[in-house]
């Protein structure tokens, strides 16, 4: 599947003040030989799909998970209306599809945000199935919102392993839920209010396979431009082994409406306001290109 750019800018609001910019990228990681993840970044939709499965099964099902997304008509009209339940709907399209080509052979893991506004106010809509992840750095608190599908995030929540031993356990890939294979397939979804500087990060597991928490957090603590602070981040988790599909999603939001609808706006690090770059609107990929070759729209 070819990236797809939209027409507008990253850097974009739409009506309500709240303005949101991004930066995008993938690595097929110095182990592998194909990149079996996927993912689309299109505001109001921002998720990475990692693939299973091995002779390119894992690169079609990630594939069709965000062609499903992408058929949403919110990502053709900008709105930010989507909810949990129309979520759930394509994504068990998704799982049909998925199913028919591939056999049950093949499965993906998803996770992502969808911005969405009620009664005028935005928030977060995360969603996950499997063990990709989202992050959000508010107001200088840095921590997961979703929770990996996976056994050992399971031991770690029976206290029967502690979550350092969790990174470096035997079975720590096995995921208990996906699409496209397997019984369960019900996606978590949490909402959150948008708060003012929110910086939501999406990856697959190929960068907190390599990162801790601690060192991601310092890089988006500290890196100003969303492009700049995925480049980042994809290339530490390189330095660090490189052992998996690298995939990762930075989102701004700025411009913040407060409770007496009135919109703020946090400064910009000096980094991000002296080296603004702007990129297209949309991305949708799926990332399997040779190792080393930067996503195909080019931007950085």
């Amino acid at each position: 599947m070819n990236s797809q750019p939209a027409s507008d800018p990253a850097d974009a609001d739409h009506g309500t003040g709240l303005s949101l910019s991004y930066g995008y990228g993938t690595d097929r990681g110095l182990r592998r030989e194909l990149n079996e993840d996927s993912f689309i970044a299109s505001d109001p939709v921002f998720a990475v799909a990692d693939g299973m499965g091995g002779h390119e099964a894992g690169e079609i099902a990630s594939g069709m998970c965000v062609r499903a997304l992408a058929a949403m008509p919110q990502l053709a009209t900008g709105e930010r209306s989507v909810t949990a339940a129309v979520l759930q709907q394509y994504l068990l399209r998704a799982d049909s599809s998925i199913r028919e080509v591939t056999g049950a052979r093949a499965g993906t893991t998803l996770t992502g945000a969808v911005v969405v506004e009620q009664m005028g106010m935005p928030y977060w809509l995360v969603m996950n199935i499997g063990d990709s992840r989202t992050y959000r750095l508010s107001q200088g608190h840095f921590e997961q919102v979703s929770v990996d599908h996976s056994e050992v995030q399971e031991l770690v929540d029976a206290g029967e392993i502690t979550p350092e031993q969790a990174t470096v356990h035997p079975r720590r890939h096995v995921v208990t839920r996906a699409l496209g294979t397997g019984d369960e397939i019900e996606a978590d979804y949490w909402l959150l209010p948008v708060e003012e500087g929110d910086r939501i990060m999406v990856c697959s597991d190929g960068l907190n396979g390599e990162l801790t928490d601690e060192h991601i957090s310092r890089i988006l603590s500290t890196v100003g431009h969303p492009q700049d602070a995925v480049d980042a981040l994809i290339q530490a988790a390189l330095r660090n082994g490189g052992r998996d599909n690298v995939t990762v999603i930075v989102v701004d939001a700025r411009n913040v409406m407060n409770d007496g609808g009135i919109a703020t706006t946090a400064p910009r690090p000096a980094a991000d306001a002296a080296e603004e770059v702007t990129l297209p609107r949309g991305q949708i990929v799926d990332a399997s290109r040779p190792a080393g070759q930067d996503d195909e729209s080019g931007e950085r």
